[in-house]
């Protein structure tokens, strides 16, 4: 074909997106015969519409699950987490007895305050302070850490997955602010204290109070307790038993705290006054 003149495939398809033009101005058929069938201003409309309320049901289901599935816990223990089934399909086996609040030694309450979230009682399920403090320190070198909440930690184990991103940071504060106006402080150290992991695919106090010293999480002393919040951070890395330099240092610091969070009465939204 001698070069610069249009061929003749090229010429229908031009005469197909001419006709394509004139008829979506008139309102007429579009015969788009390679998709199998045409398409009318009339059905492309209703497609339209179909795929907005498609993306309106999607964002109140966004909405309204977390809202259902904190109303939910509120009352009823979680089954299990995102977490418990990633260990288990590792080769873990699960252990997870619920304890309820009353059961579990107010030690162990003090000590994963005195660890993970000094001012559990004072926030309202994110601590801007924290934030702003972890985001400070991280810019000057200092040793890297989070702010993550007693409350954001709670959510993200019942309804999220493990890992980073901003996607699942933002639906973790989200469904935080929603379980914390749902569940409220005692609530929420009850979930957290039961579906916290200890390593080895115990989850919960009672699980791991059994495992790790062969008592209930009621019978659990003070410096059992700090043990036990000493690993949080990293559970299958970490031992409450047999423990080595590191972990004994931290357990230690975390008794001290203890005595704090007792004596300025930090621990009072879940044991009292």
């Amino acid at each position: 074909m001698p070069e610069g003149k249009p061929s003749w495939r090229g010429l229908r398809r031009l005469a197909l997106w001419r006709k394509i033009i004139a008829s979506v101005g008139g309102g007429r058929t579009i015969p788009l015969k390679f998709l199998g069938k045409t398409i009318s201003k009339k059905n492309l409309k209703r497609a339209r519409g179909a795929t907005l309320r498609g993306g309106l049901i999607a964002l109140a289901l966004l909405v309204l699950s977390p809202i259902i599935g904190a109303v939910v816990y509120r009352f009823a223990p979680p089954p299990g987490t995102w977490t418990m089934l990633q260990r288990k399909l590792s080769g873990d086996v699960i252990h997870h007895p619920w304890a309820p609040l009353k059961e579990i030694s107010p030690h162990l309450v003090r000590a994963v305050i005195a660890a993970e979230d000094s001012r559990f009682c004072l926030h309202k399920g994110v601590d801007i302070e924290a934030i702003e403090e972890a985001i400070e320190d991280n810019k000057n070198g200092g040793k890297r850490r989070g702010g993550s909440t007693i409350t954001q930690q709670t959510a993200k184990n019942v309804f999220l997955w493990q890992g980073g991103g901003w996607a699942r940071k933002g639906l973790e504060t989200y469904f935080t602010l929603v379980a914390e106006r749902i569940w409220g402080k005692r609530r929420t150290m009850e979930l957290y204290l039961n579906v916290a992991e200890w390593g080895d695919g115990y989850f919960g106090a009672e699980a791991a109070a059994k495992a790790r010293f062969g008592k209930s999480a009621a019978a659990l002393t003070r410096e059992e307790a700090s043990l036990l919040a000493a690993v949080l951070p990293s559970p299958n890395k970490w031992r409450a038993v047999n423990p080595g330099p590191y972990v004994r240092a931290r357990a230690a610091t975390i008794r001290k705290r203890m005595d704090v969070v007792r004596n300025e009465r930090l621990d009072a939204c879940v044991l009292g006054k």
